[in-house]
Order: C-alpha cells, then sequence, then structure tokens
C-alpha cells in the first residue's frame, strides 16, 4: 500500500473554487485502477492550505494517474488557483512503531 499527502496552497479566496474543482474531479480519482482512498481536509491555521490524503495500491498506480491527470489538462487547470507549487509527500508507514 502506498500512501501519498498533497499539500496544496492557494491564491487568497480561491480555496472554495479549488475545493469544487476537487468536488468535480475526485469521483474519478476514486475510480481509478488502484485507487483505494482519498480524503480532502482543510487546514485550521493557515486558510488557504488543502491537504489530501490518498492510499493507492503502489507508487506505480498513483504515477500512471497523476500521469492521466497532466495528461488531461487537469493540473494546467489547478494552476492558476496556486500561489505555489503543489508539495507530494510519498510516504512509508511504520506500523512496528
Amino acid at each position: 500500500m502506498h500512501t501519498v499527502l498533497l499539500k496544496i496552497v492557494c491564491k487568497p479566496g480561491m480555496k472554495g473554487t479549488l475545493l469544487d474543482a476537487l468536488r468535480g474531479a475526485l469521483p474519478d480519482t476514486r475510480k481509478y485502477d488502484g485507487c483505494k482512498a482519498v480524503e480532502v481536509y482543510t487546514d485550521q491555521d493557515e486558510a488557504d492550505a488543502v491537504v489530501l490524503w490518498e492510499k493507492w495500491a503502489s507508487r506505480e498506480h498513483y504515477g500512471r494517474y497523476f500521469q492521466w491527470r497532466v495528461d488531461t489538462g487537469l493540473m494546467d487547470a489547478l494552476g492558476p488557483l496556486l500561489a505555489a507549487p503543489p508539495v507530494f509527500m510519498h510516504m512509508d508507514n511504520h506500523g512496528d512503531i
């Protein structure tokens, strides 16, 4: 199992627009091969920050998914809403700790 944390910081006043875009896009993400779960969080202390917590069958599944999102133009469409490039964290679970 592969976990991805994606932090997106929007331009001021654009968080609602980003959340609307995610509402439209994430149903297809959840149906994409290898996607196990996607949850969306907003940061109580950083008003323009949105974090996606994602579970994938493997990093390769996520890589194919992300390339599909690039190829279909979603990343370009979201670009004008962002204050900075998104931060992707590919996480290892240490369940033994």
